[in-house]
């Protein structure tokens, strides 16, 4: 009983925290001048790692595939087909966002933290900014505009090293891009976009509300960066359930 009421606690202080955050900011110049950083720290700077978990995610989906559907009854163009749908509809949208919610939700709550607990968003408030909006507006703003790139990047990596691997074990380049051309539909794009835009503002939302209440000293920072992970994971995780039973 005592844990459901502090959950309904926390996600009231959630709610009143983004109602803060996603008020016009004061100042329009500087509001673009710190989503542009934002989206270079967050964005930018996830683009190696997404890459290479990336590649190595679609030689081992076509991998196993190959080992698991050696059969002749199977056409040779069914790789293709089966890693584009699988890398496009879950592997891309949803672990390259726990990835980026390793990543980025970990700094977003210990950059607010930090701040937090040396008081420079007391001192921004007696001066008047609303820092709410100051401080979190930007990030959200930055992961929902770059996290639908990155994963756009992450399918079309995807997609190369699943031909690298198929190759390697014996799967001709043909039909391979046979298979990923096949039966294409935009719906599927549409909908791994529409999931990373939530997973974004998950990642986003929930890091910034654990770095921005933060109470304590330097060792709460670690512990609410943590819980920051965690909850954005297994938030992402039932969101997906339920936007697959929903779309699908």
């Amino acid at each position: 009983m005592r844990m459901l009421k502090n959950f309904f606690m926390e996600f009231g202080a959630y709610l009143l925290l983004m109602k803060e955050a996603f008020k016009k900011p004061q100042n329009m110049h500087i509001f673009k001048r710190k989503m542009i950083y934002e989206m270079q720290v967050l964005g930018v700077d996830s683009i190696p790692i997404v890459c290479v978990i990336s590649i190595f995610i679609g030689a081992a989906v076509v991998i196993q595939m190959i080992l698991n559907l050696q059969n002749p009854i199977y056409p040779s163009w069914i790789y293709g087909f089966a890693s584009r749908k699988a890398l496009i509809l879950e592997f891309s949208p949803t672990v390259i966002s726990l990835i980026l919610a390793g990543k980025c939700a970990s700094m977003i709550a210990s950059e607010l933290g930090s701040q937090r607990i040396s008081e420079q968003i007391d001192a921004m408030e007696v001066m008047g900014v609303n820092t709410a909006s100051y401080l979190i507006l930007p990030k959200i703003f930055a992961c929902l505009l770059f996290f639908p790139l990155l994963i756009v990047l992450s399918i079309f990596i995807g997609l190369i090293g699943g031909g690298f691997g198929g190759m390697a074990n014996g799967l001709s380049a043909f039909h391979y891009v046979e298979g990923i051309r096949l039966e294409f539909t935009t719906y599927d794009v549409v909908y791994a976009m529409i999931k990373t835009g939530v997973n974004a503002l998950i990642i986003s939302t929930i890091a910034s509300y654990r770095g921005y209440t933060m109470k304590g000293g330097s060792v709460e920072v670690g512990i609410q960066s943590t819980k920051a992970v965690v909850q954005s994971s297994v938030v992402i995780m039932i969101i997906n359930l339920l936007m697959t039973n929903l779309f699908f």
